[in-house]
């Protein structure tokens, strides 16, 4: 029986149907192998040399796809159609090489399908291959460089600017284009226009709504209102005149269907109906690939194949008529620049099966295999068929000109099925194209029931949500499909980017990131750049170009850029930030004075600084005379605390000056000041639910007094304290508070710190102990979503000390406030899930069974055996520690 590998096993689950018992199925979960996080892992002095490292969770499944082949001496490989799919068949046969598992005589074959369907399984097995090494070849290099973009530039990052986290080589071009809009919207001068609205009426009494587009006898432009004066002297121009309508012109129209979807557009179109991230839309589409239902997800191909097309026009005529039809098949070209990414369209492998017949469970899984669908079937529909009237009424004078447009749908076509959304609607757009105009004809006069001037500004560039800055980065030819989710990803993972409202805002460590990378490495975040070489990278799949030629070209170049920006000094660097940020850390006030003037001293000139921590904030040049200090940021970005750079005395307390600081982890009193022989004062954290502004000296002492020791417990004389923790208000039942041990219990407000008695606490501190009975119990989850779809167990949501979270194996993710725990679905727990994964550097994947214990043998009867005579036992011998575990970083992530 000859061993086929997949990615996952529910695409193990699905093949092994098809296939059935004269093959074995395995799943590799992913990649196998990966470039192990330390400098060295690829060798630009040795013709790059790269040192690839089984990652640990990996071996388990090489070890039984190792063991099957023992039995069955044939191994095919059956990944993904792509580039990754490649890689992952490529180190399979390698790892298995290299443990000697394959031998001279065992048949290696590539197979692949673009859907996991019976008969394009079967096809693929009678067509095998070996692997396409130009494919490798193209991963070798993208892996190789981000490595080097990632291990040589990073570095440089945290050298020059404290706080900075990584670079990578898409990641940082894609963060750019997000600051670059974010300069646009705050550079933006808004530009006041007005227009001019008439509702007039027809002979037959019906009302019709027009605008203003000629004024003294000329084509009315965007900006020719330029304010109230002028729109009112419009609006006396037109209510001064009698009203007639001039032309009637009606023009038919058709409006084509939108092609059937590629990766990008996917998951655009999911964003915009559904509110979709780019991960969560993939996750989805990759369990739909893998129960059989649509075609392979990430692709840049539109064409449908033929048996596809005839489906659906048969689709079509059986579910809405022949006149849906159209007479030719349409036929859509693929505008991808890489071969290998273009695969056919995404779409459901059977089109007679729609969402609802399909049932599948998962809501979110659901709602895209519909999508999918309704774009693929209305993709080959009829045109949708309008007639489109324009009515201009104007003055005999010829000084004034209204216009009037509406459109009337003749026949709804593809529109009966789908129609696609948009992004950024401009509101003041006039649109009304889709209203029905009332009969008019040309002479009749219209009376004037209303004549209104409107005000206008005009709005900045909007901000990206993930499905426009997909179309940007498709437009700009940065990423592949196969990327794209995972750059977006990567950059709110490393909190150079927040989502808000589904916008993506740069946070300011992320403005820091671009504005030094725009200045020492602007080749290498530079558009034209970074899409060229990914056309090399397009020319080495093809098997046009030598990887390491493009990776040899790379690096002589950008080490020497390296090399020339760790000669600049952190002031250098910190120097030519401020003066790239100015306009954002140090806008225009309005008094018109020098923004950057310190205004605690005076005198002194303000910059940004880094902090010894990390991350930066703005200061004063005359420190250490002038403390002054403030967030880094625009200047309304500060706290409101109250407390300048110095610190606030509060007074005095037994000789010694009470004071309040802000301090790394928030504000905190202080008992006198920091000297030779007092280096470390009693300070005390100030409870966040206490505004610093309002602490005054009693309750600063009071805070200082902590902890506060109640008396010895009544039953064993051990001491009593209250105090506030980490987690708030707490009793501790021990021999001092910085006691591991001892028995803790919660207090319910900051005041029972100061008031509550030995009684009280003894009551609390004995219903702390009962509770202990209950630990060990597992704890009920409060909603069961089912198995994970990719390695099993079960995902369940529980009730936390925090608030609601999902768990499944030993990763808990915290379910954000804007998702209700009664509409989350196992996709939405899934991305959770992997989201955390990812932040603490673990791999998802599959536990090994556990081995089950050999049965209990039954007792025999013995006879009395002699005695020996006693010996020595042998010392144990020492354990072998434990391998150590390397986290997993790798850059290719498999959705």
């Amino acid at each position: 029986m000859p061993v086929v590998v997949v990615e996952s096993p529910a695409k193990a689950k699905t093949i092994n149907k098809y296939l059935g018992s004269d093959y074995t199925v395995l799943a590799s979960y992913g990649h196998v192998r990966d470039l192990p996080p330390k400098d060295g892992s690829v060798d630009p002095d040795n013709d790059f040399d790269m040192l690839w490292e089984v990652a640990s969770d990996s071996k388990k499944h090489i070890k039984a796809i190792a063991d099957a082949l023992k039995d069955d001496n044939e191994l095919i490989l059956a990944t993904d159609p792509d580039r990754e799919g490649e890689a992952i068949s490529w180190h399979l046969e390698e790892a298995l090489r290299k443990r000697k598992v394959i031998k001279k005589d065992t048949p290696v074959s590539r197979v692949v399908f673009n859907a996991i369907t019976k008969s394009a399984v079967t096809e693929a097995m009678k067509n095998p291959r070996i692997v396409d090494q130009p494919l490798v070849d193209a991963y070798l290099a993208r892996r190789a460089l981000d490595y080097l973009v990632g291990f040589k530039l990073s570095p440089v990052l945290w050298r020059r600017l404290p706080g900075a986290k990584s670079a990578g080589r898409v990641q940082s071009v894609t963060l750019r284009i997000i600051v670059e809009r974010e300069m646009e919207i705050e550079a933006f001068n808004n530009r006041e226009y007005w227009s001019v609205k008439a509702q007039l009426q027809t002979p037959r009494n019906q009302n019709v709504e027009t605008r203003l587009t000629v004024l003294a006898g000329k084509k009315l432009e965007k900006f020719d209102l330029e304010n109230e004066t002028q729109a009112e002297l419009a609006q006396q121009a037109v209510m001064s005149r009698d009203l007639s309508v001039k032309r009637v012109e009606a023009k038919p129209a058709n409006r084509n269907p939108s092609a059937p979807f590629m990766t990008s557009t996917l998951q655009q179109e999911a964003s915009r109906k559904f509110g979709f991230g780019a991960r969560m839309t993939m996750n989805a589409a990759q369990r739909l690939y893998e129960a059989g239902l649509i075609t392979y997800m990430r692709t840049d191909g539109i064409d449908m194949a033929p048996e596809a097309v005839t489906a659906a026009r048969d689709a079509i005529a059986t579910k809405f008529g022949k006149e849906y039809v159209p007479a030719e098949p349409r036929i859509y070209k693929n505008k991808a620049k890489n071969a290998q990414e273009a695969h056919e369209c995404v779409r459901p492998t059977d089109l007679m099966l729609d969402a609802e017949s399909a049932k599948i469970a998962d809501p979110d899984q659901r709602k895209l295999y519909d999508l999918i669908y309704k774009r693929t079937v209305s993709s080959q529909m009829a045109a949708a068929r309008m007639e489109r009237t324009t009515v201009d009424i104007g003055s005999d004078d010829g000084q004034v000109e209204l216009r009037a447009t509406g459109q009337v749908m003749l026949f709804d076509g593809f529109l009966r099925v789908y129609e696609e959304g948009r992004d950024d609607v401009d509101t003041d757009v006039v649109d009304d194209d889709d209203k029905r105009l009332p009969q008019m004809a040309e002479g009749e006069a219209l009376s004037k029931n209303s004549v209104t001037p409107e005000q206008h500004f005009t709005q900045p560039p909007p901000r990206y949500t993930e499905a426009t800055l997909v179309k940007r980065m498709e437009e700009l030819g940065i990423g592949r499909p196969s990327t794209y989710a995972s750059i977006v990803t990567t950059i709110q993972d490393r909190e150079y980017v927040r989502k808000d409202k589904n916008r993506l805002i740069p946070e300011d460590k992320g403005r820091l990131v671009t504005a030094f990378l725009t200045n020492y490495f602007r080749k290498y975040v530079g558009y034209d750049y970074t899409a060229s070489l990914e056309e090399d990278l397009d020319h080495v799949s093809a098997g046009d170009a030598d990887y390491k030629k493009v990776l040899a070209d790379f690096w002589g170049d950008f080490k020497t850029t390296i090399d020339e920006a760790m000669d600049n000094s952190i002031t250098e660097v910190l120097d030519k930030i401020n003066e790239v940020l100015a306009p954002h850390i140090f806008p225009p006030n309005e008094e018109g004075t020098d923004p950057r003037l310190c205004p605690n001293c005076g005198t002194g000139r303000l910059s940004m600084r880094t902090a010894r921590s990390g991350g930066a904030f703005i200061g004063c040049s005359n420190y250490p005379e002038c403390k002054y200090t403030r967030a880094f940021g625009p200047p309304g970005a500060e706290d409101t605390s109250g407390i300048p750079p110095e610190g606030k005395m509060l007074g005095e307390d037994d000789g010694d000056k009470i004071w309040i600081h802000k301090g790394r982890f928030g504000p905190y009193a202080q008992r006198g000041e920091v000297t030779e022989e007092n280096k470390k004062p009693n300070r005390q954290s100030i409870p966040k639910e206490w505004p610093p502004e309002e602490v005054t000296l009693e309750t600063a002492v009071k805070l200082l007094s902590l902890p506060r020791f109640i008396g010895k417990h009544p039953e064993d004389g051990v001491n009593v304290f209250a105090n506030i923790g980490r987690y708030g208000p707490y009793l501790k039942h021990a021999e001092s508070t910085s006691d591991r041990g001892g028995t803790n219990a919660n207090l319910e407000t900051l005041e029972d710190v100061f008031t509550v008695g030995m009684n009280h606490a003894v009551e609390l501190l004995a219903a702390k102990v009962a509770s202990r009975g209950q630990r060990g119990k597992a704890a009920v989850p409060v909603r069961e979503l089912g198995e994970h779809p990719d390695v099993g167990g079960p995902v369940n949501v529980f009730d936390g000390k925090y608030g609601p979270y999902v768990k499944w194996d030993k990763i808990n993710a915290t379910i954000p406030d804007t998702i209700e725990v009664a509409d989350l679905t196992l996709s939405q727990a899934v991305t959770l899930i992997e989201e955390r994964a990812a932040k603490a550097g673990k791999k998802v994947a599959r536990k090994a069974p556990a081995k089950k214990k050999a049965p209990a043998k039954k007792a025999v009867a013995k006879k009395p055996a002699a005695k020996k005579p006693a010996t020595k036992k042998k010392p144990a011998a020492k354990k072998k520690p434990a391998a150590s575990k390397t986290a997993d970083t790798s850059d290719d992530v498999i959705e």
